[in-house]
């Protein structure tokens, strides 16, 4: 059986899908880009903060699911522009310790939902 988590501290979905769905022990969670909860304004100012709020948003779901970044075991990064992978990975970074981080994939896209520059999904364990 799944159960649907949600938090008003992380964007509301734009479609018919749930900001994470746990089943069992497993958190599998929704690309997150970044809207700003508070405003549901896109945060764009540079990919260094539209990061950032990405990770935010990542955290408030974990956070519903009474999870950290530590429970997390997979992520996956979709960009627009490889050329920002090392900005991007050094917020990414931030959030996790680098013993224990998840096995993650980055790929190149050619859009993304409001034509943002970065959207990361995860799945987590208890």
């Amino acid at each position: 059986m799944k159960t649907i988590i949600k938090t008003d501290k992380a964007p509301t979905p734009i479609g018919p899908y749930n900001q994470a769905v746990m089943h069992r022990n497993m958190l599998y969670t929704s690309g997150q880009i970044a809207i700003d909860p508070n405003t549901n304004e896109l945060v764009l100012d540079s990919i260094e903060a539209e990061t950032e709020l990405v990770m935010q948003n990542i955290k408030a779901v974990l956070d519903a699911a009474n999870m950290t970044f530590e429970n997390v075991i997979k992520s996956s990064i979709f960009i627009s522009d490889m050329h920002n992978f090392s900005r991007i990975n050094a917020v990414y970074a931030k959030y996790f310790n680098e013993a224990t981080a998840p096995a993650r994939e980055t790929v190149e896209v050619a859009n993304l939902p409001k034509f943002v520059n970065v959207e990361i999904s995860v799945i987590a364990a208890l």
